[in-house]
């Protein structure tokens, strides 16, 4: 009965509503319509149909295996292992993944072009970049001029949210008030350039790049395994958790010391399905030569005089440290030892500052300015002299390099007054003076005198000639400047230029470098693991150190040198024969 009544009720409560309906029924389109079928047409603009046909056709995906961002970056042509690593990640992968080609194959490349594609398919929209520094404008020029991706250095706080693809620094993106924005934030696709940085969980980088939500990842990193197998095991847990197994079962299963592993094959199965690893032996990978020229100059008696009296000053002090038991004290002479082969200007800086911390009382005091006193009677710079001569003769873009910014500094003086045309490029520099310093030295000016941070993250394909005025006493450095330029984009031979003096410590250095273990001839795979390998015991720059200040006779410093080599090859061919290569063999015949 109550169901009944409550039917009519509602019934009543439409027909109320229906009378106090207006409906107004448009009819304007029925003419045109009657009369567009009366005449069997027109039925739409002819123009306009092929322009939604050709819209419609150039976002088809006629084939889900090809790269259809390869029509969309004309400016760029990859190189096929870079193509073959976007079709990796993208179909096997399914966007997360750690590019660990060696330096200089353009892992840089090969992260622009996946994200391409994902944006071209619609699967990325926003887009986070974190990168050293120094290479924010770099890689935001890349992504606009190369990939035609609308790329911005993050600069404001309000970037993060208001533009699609940002590329920022770490430590600026995880620092209060970014942090809680970023973290805050969706992002269709993450992107860390030297990700090897991440390798310890227990540090903010490795919490904060874990907590970011993210879509798919990319990780670059030319050194995934460096001291401990446990650091590829923590990059891979920010990727896919859980694709090892728990860390216990890990150690368990695949270490058998902390960079020795185990079941390797299984492993190496493992690490395909997440890593790619193209390395410079692989075919179809071809780079300019690298043509060594060494120079052995002769100092001028002022200058023996000082390296013989800084030498003496060092050894002294080194000694007395040592009995002492104070390593840190002795192992600060280092960078004298070092400076005063470079140049007068760089030890006179750091002799004023040890002067002014001795004690007036001590006899060190005389000593150092007696030194000092030496410096003073030096007019002229032997290896600058020949820089000059090198510069006249090549005639055409150089990067000269130097450890040392009294160095640098005294170069750009001495380059400026014989009407070269020279640019400083050294760390403190902000991005956009680095940024500045490139382009004047890319369009104008034929000389960059730079520091290490000139060895980091730069590309200098356009030039093919470097000056090493002084050597680094670290083999991987020298590695980095020389990778600036040799590199994926270099059309010409490189000529590298090697300064040293006679009598003096670089003679040995430069023997070590070029004759012992063949750095500047071969472009070394895995040089970073073998140097990680050499420096359990303590930096090679240490150990150097104490071989010259230990060594009676050249005779023995020859010999420890020797041993050096010797044990860097050893080094090289166990891990050559033992290390599982991350996306090595296995992977590499996939691709092919």
């Amino acid at each position: 009965m109550n169901s009944s009544r409550k039917s009519v009720r509602d019934a009543e409560t439409v027909r109320s509503v229906h009378d106090r309906l207006e409906l107004h029924v448009d009819r304007s389109w029925l003419a045109e319509m009657t009369e567009r079928s009366d005449r069997n047409g027109p039925w739409d603009d002819w123009t306009l149909f092929q322009l939604a046909w050709e819209a419609e056709h150039a976002t088809a995906i006629p084939n889900f295996d090809e790269l259809i961002s390869l029509s969309h970056i004309p400016r760029l042509e990859p190189m096929p292992h870079q193509i073959d690593t976007a079709r990796k990640v993208l179909h096997e992968m399914r966007g997360r993944a750690i590019l660990a080609d060696e330096v200089g194959l353009g892992k840089t490349i090969e992260a622009g072009l996946i994200l391409k594609e994902y944006m071209v398919r619609g699967l990325v929209r926003k887009a986070l970049i974190l990168v050293p520094a120094s290479l924010v404008l770099q890689w935001v020029r890349e992504l606009n001029q190369k990939f035609g991706i609308q790329a911005v250095a993050q600069k404001k706080e309000y970037m993060w949210t208001q533009y699609d693809v940002v590329v920022a620094s770490m430590d600026t993106a995880k620092r209060d008030p970014h942090r809680g924005i970023v973290l805050g934030i969706d992002y269709d696709m993450l992107i860390v350039d030297e990700a090897h940085k991440l390798k310890n969980k227990k540090t903010t980088n490795y919490r904060f790049v874990n907590e970011l939500r993210k879509k798919y990842c990319l990780l670059l990193t030319a050194t995934p395994i460096q001291n401990d197998l446990s650091e590829l095991y923590n990059l891979i847990t920010i990727l896919k958790p859980g694709q090892l197994g728990a860390q216990t079962s890990f150690q368990a299963n695949y270490v058998a010391d902390k960079r020795v592993p185990k079941n390797e094959d299984k492993l190496q199965e493992e690490l395909s399905k997440v890593m790619i690893r193209n390395r410079r032996s692989d075919g179809g990978i071809s780079f300019t030569k690298r043509v060594v020229k060494n120079f052995l100059l002769d100092l001028s008696p002022e200058e023996k005089q000082l390296y013989d009296g800084v030498t003496g000053f060092v050894r002294g002090r080194y000694e007395e440290a040592k009995s002492q038991g104070d390593w840190s004290s002795a192992l600060g002479l280092l960078t004298l030892q070092r400076e005063v082969c470079s140049s007068r200007d760089a030890v006179f800086v750091t002799l004023v500052n040890l002067f002014k911390k001795t004690a007036e009382d001590s006899p060190q005091r005389a000593r150092i300015w007696e030194l000092v006193e030496l410096i003073r009677a030096i007019q002229a710079n032997t290896k600058a002299e020949k820089t000059m001569e090198l510069l006249e003769e090549i005639g055409d873009k150089a990067i000269v390099f130097t450890e040392y910014r009294a160095t640098q500094e005294y170069l750009l003086k001495y380059l400026k007054e014989r009407g070269i045309a020279a640019v400083p490029y050294r760390g403190g520099m902000n991005r956009g003076k680095k940024d500045w310093m490139m382009d004047l030295f890319r369009n104008r000016a034929q000389v960059m005198v730079a520091t290490e941070a000139g060895g980091e993250g730069i590309n200098l394909q356009f030039c093919h000639h470097i000056v090493n005025f002084d050597l680094p006493w670290n083999p991987m450095r020298v590695e980095q400047r020389i990778g600036r330029i040799h590199r994926l984009g270099q059309t010409r031979d490189v000529h590298i230029y090697n300064l040293s003096t006679r009598g003096t410590i670089e003679e040995h250095i430069l023997s070590l470098l070029h004759e012992k273990i063949n750095l500047f001839e071969l472009v070394i795979g895995g040089l970073d693991v073998i140097l990680e390998r050499l420096e359990q015991d303590g930096s090679i720059e240490s150990g150097l150190f104490r071989l010259v200040m230990e060594s009676g006779t050249n005779e023995e410093l020859r010999s420890g040198l020797e041993r050096i080599g010797q044990t860097f090859h050893d080094i090289r061919r166990q891990i050559d024969g033992k290390r599982p290569e991350p996306g090595g063999k296995r992977a590499a015949t996939a691709r092919r």
